[in-house]
Parts: C-alpha cells; structure tokens; sequence
C-alpha cells in the first residue's frame, strides 16, 4: 500500500482498513483543473493539506465541484520536490477525535502542485499561464503572518524585497514579489478580477496581505518597472478583492504515533523528510476534527460553492466579530490561563490539564462566567456552543500534543487581547469588574510565572518573549516565602497598557492582582492552593 495514484487503484484493501478514499473520476478532474483552474493555494503546510485540500475533496466526491486544487510553494520548494510530487500530490489525513479514535482518509483534491520558483522556468511558466486563466476565481494563502511583511520593526526591506522593487515582476526572488509578479500576469493578460484570500490565522489577514501588494505595485510604478495602471488595478475592488477570514484547526507536526497506525495498516514509505530549510513534512497529517474558516465575501470572479462543505461566507464586520469571539473570549484566553498555570504546576501537556478539576474549572469561569456576558456575538455561530466544544472536544482530546510552555510564548503581546477587551468590555456596558475572579488570577499568575520559579520551587525555563528582559528583573528579587513589598513591585509591570490594554490602577482589577499575587509568592504549594480556593468561591 503506497501514497500513489498507483497505489490507491486497490480500492478494498484500503476500505478494508478503514480510509475513506476519493469517489470522484479523477483523469477527468484533473483535466478540467489544468484547463480551468479556479483556484491557487500558496503554502503547501499541514493544515493546507488537512484542511482546504478535504474541504475540495468531499464537494468533488459529491459531484458540488468539478475541479480540484492547484498549490504552490513559495518557501520551500523542497516541500514540492521531495514530499507532494513523489506521491503523486496524495496524502493521509488522519483526524484525531477526542475520544480517542481516528478517522483515515486519502485526499486526492490536489491536481497540481508547483514550487513558485522564478528561476525553475517550468514552474513558473505554469504558475504564469494559470494567472492568466478566465476561470481563476481565488488565491488562497496559508504562509504565516510573517509571509506577508516586507521591512523589519525598523522600516528596513528585505534585501530581497528591495531588489524585487527596483527590478519589476520579471524574475521576482522575495515571496511577496512572486505572488505580485504572477498577479501583474494577470493586469497585462486582461485586467482579469481574482479575490486574493488570506487564510493565515492572524488579525484582519486580508490587509496585511493587500498592503504587501501595494507596496510593490507602488515601488514598481514609481520606479518605472512595469505597465502603469497596476497599482489602479491592484485597489480596484472590483478587479482585486483582499477580503478578511477567519481560520480554526489545529494540525499539529505529523506524530510517530499517528505513523505506527498508517505503518501497522500496511502502508509503505511514510517516513518523513526534514528539508534543508527544516521544514518537517511527512506523506500524512493529522488534525482535530474541529475547524471553522469564515471568509469575506468578496469574490469578483465569483466564487466556489465552498458553503456546501462548510465554508461560511459572510459580510467583512461577521468576519471580525467571529475572530474577536474566538481571540478575546472563547478559545484563546482559556489556552493562556491554561499556559501560565500549566507551566508553574509542572504540566507539559495542555491536554492533561483537563483532568485537573481546578484548572477545568478555571477556564469553565473565563469562558462561560466571565467572557460570554460581554462576548461579540457574530450570529452565525454560537459562542456558548463554540465554548462548549473547546472546553468538551479540543482542549481534552488526547491526541493534542500542545504544551502550555509553547502557549506560554510572547503571552505579553496576548493579554491586552485575551483579557483587556473583556475587562474593557464590562466598563463599556457599566457591569461589575470587582466581579471578576479568574482574569485577575491569571494576570498575577503571570507575573509569578516570571519568577520561573514552579510551585514546588524548582527553577524552569521560561518561553520565548518579548519583554522578558523588561519584566523578569521587577521580580527576580523575590524568594517565595519572604515578605516583599507588593505594591513597589506589581506597580511596575500593572500600570503598561502595552501589555494589558490600560493602566489597571485606573481600575479595581490592579489591587486585587496584588493581593493574589502576594499569595502566590508567600511559598511553595500556593499556586495549587490559590487556584483552589479562586475557583471554589
């Protein structure tokens, strides 16, 4: 049993084992695709492949779509070289269930896959003439925030970048003036419409990526390296269309367990290839069952029936509610609460955690106490049931192989969101703030995790951060047990509206992350004993 086209044409030995496998006519799929194509991805990671690529599959299996995917890799063409073209552009997806078992499924949706290389001429001769099609509908993109930024904190571009801008759409070598460069295609081939779609789960993607557009369509135009009218083009809604999403799954890095049930089951040739830029890809990926991606709908070109397998299309201000309930209230602040104390209790998996009925009960009150009362309730889908399936299906489940110390990185440049918007929320709407109980702990939890110092007093290693060499100094004098002053201390860190939306001595919150703090820090076992006792009242 191999990966291949080959390979799954023995369709009972894999049914036998429990895959589902595709249904749909493939040679004819394929053909229409390479004729038509209507849509690209950009970025051929994991939650591409365990996501998108079964979304298209199963709207081809029921006859919804007659086309498949077309990826590319602008990255790490090895990806491309050593893992999709080998097998065929075929992949397992193994979905994790919470209750311990898993789904198998062979994903066939994928007719084409291309490294965006502008000096591999077949490639990008290809990438070119799909740019051109009629039919091309939608560029997706799943290639981290980073992939969209084109100059550091300090205003300084990239180097290449900064070639890209003053050579034109040519030969581009930064990613951004790839995707540009093929976009610029499709200006002097027609002035075609296409939505350019952000999948990255990150703030308001789509402006993140429009403004790498412009920003080489500007630089190309001012510096007379490609047709005037591009950069109109570019902002002309509609002929380009950026719109916002909203992305949930989790797809964690292919796991050895997950390999030994493919190898047990008799397939072959699983094993996975670190490439020279250390990108971990594997013939398989498994995921959660759960995931929601919300888009904009802006479609110039019309779009793909995506709704029929789930896909919500909805109106820009629905998008950015969805995110902010997810961000602010119903997924993200529990995963911090869970971090910080995970990583003073001496946990290193968040799903272990759930079994800890303190902690479980800590985030039952942020949730459902705290953060629905003042939650963005986007409609089109239910916070409480949203909250409901993270604290029931996704958090517990097993196979989530997350650690509260990766949660726990850069949690400064998090709490102002996780947590200030509630706090500001029950301002806003005249509600109790003494109310709160939880998201002052975790604020005080925080700053006693600073110590990196556990609750039996053992040193750990912090994550990565920011502004831990702004913060750790304010309580690196403090041994637990001894009396220090409180005040002098917390005033330092309570005050930044950097790190927690405002100042919380302009609240009643700041006190009481005092006195919680203090209790923290008067010796070992008090971090268990305070989380009790909090949760209890």
């Amino acid at each position: 049993m191999k990966l291949t086209l080959e390979g799954i044409s023995n369709k009972s030995e894999w049914e036998s084992k429990g895959y589902s496998l595709p249904t749909f006519d493939f040679e004819k799929v394929n053909k229409n695709t390479r004729e038509n194509p209507f849509w690209i991805h950009f970025g051929a990671g994991n939650i591409f492949r365990a996501f998108q690529a079964n979304v298209v599959q199963n709207l081809l299996n029921n006859g919804t779509l007659d086309r498949g995917l077309v990826v590319a890799e602008g990255y790490d063409y090895e990806i491309i070289e050593k893992m999709y073209r080998p097998h065929d552009n075929i992949g397992a997806l193994v979905t994790l269930k919470a209750s311990g078992s898993v789904e198998k499924t062979v994903v066939g949706s994928i007719m084409e896959s291309l490294t965006a290389d502008s000096n591999n001429d077949a490639d990008w001769n290809r990438l070119k003439e799909i740019f051109r099609k009629d039919s091309l509908q939608m560029v997706s993109f799943t290639i981290t925030e980073k992939g969209y930024v084109l100059q550091n904190a300090q205003g300084v571009y990239s180097p290449f970048v900064e070639e890209d801008m003053k050579a034109g759409p040519s030969k581009p070598q930064s990613y951004m003036g790839k995707v540009v460069g093929l976009l610029y295609e499709r200006y002097v081939n027609g002035e075609k419409p296409v939505a350019m779609v952000s999948m990255d789960n990150c703030s308001h993607n789509g402006d993140k990526l429009k403004a790498a557009v412009l920003g080489l369509a500007e630089a190309w135009e001012k510096n007379g390296v490609c047709k005037a009218g591009f950069l109109a083009y570019c902002t002309n809604p509609s002929k380009v269309t950026f719109p916002w999403s909203m992305i949930d799954k989790i797809t964690p890095r292919p796991d050895a367990n997950i390999e030994k049930i493919l190898n047990d089951d008799g397939i072959e040739e699983l094993a996975p290839v670190i490439t020279s830029k250390k990108t971990y890809v594997a013939p398989f990926v498994n995921a959660e069952e759960c995931q929601y991606l919300v888009i904009e709908d802006a479609f110039p070109n019309g779009k793909p029936a995506l709704e029929k397998g789930g896909i919500i299309y909805t109106q820009r201000e629905t998008v950015d509610k969805v995110e902010k309930m997810k961000v602010c209230t119903c997924l993200n602040p529990l995963h911090t609460a869970l971090a910080v104390s995970g990583c003073l209790l001496g946990y290193t998996l968040i799903s272990k955690e759930m079994a800890d009925a303190d902690l479980k009960k800590m985030i039952e009150i942020a949730g459902y106490t705290e953060g629905l009362p003042v939650v963005v309730d986007p409609k089109i889908l239910s916070p409480k049931q949203f909250i409901d399936e993270v604290v029931n299906i996704r958090i517990p489940n097993p196979f989530m192989p997350d650690t509260p110390q990766r949660i726990a990185c850069d949690t400064s440049q998090k709490l102002s969101i996780r947590f200030g918007e509630t706090i500001k929320a029950y301002q806003k709407n005249g509600m109790d703030v003494d109310s709160l109980k939880v998201i002052p702990m975790v604020f005080a939890l925080w700053m006693r995790y600073l110590m990196a110092i556990d609750d039996e007093g053992k040193a750990f290693e912090l994550s990565p951060d920011p502004l831990l060499s702004q913060v750790t100094p304010v309580v690196a004098g403090i041994k637990l047990g001894e009396a220090f002053d409180v005040h002098a201390v917390c005033s330092q860190i309570l005050c930044r509206e950097d790190i927690f939306g405002q100042d919380l001595y302009k609240t009643n919150i700041a006190g009481k992350v005092e006195k919680i703090f203090a209790e923290l820090c008067s010796g070992t076992g008090a971090v268990r004993r305070v989380i009790h006792e909090t949760v209890s009242k």
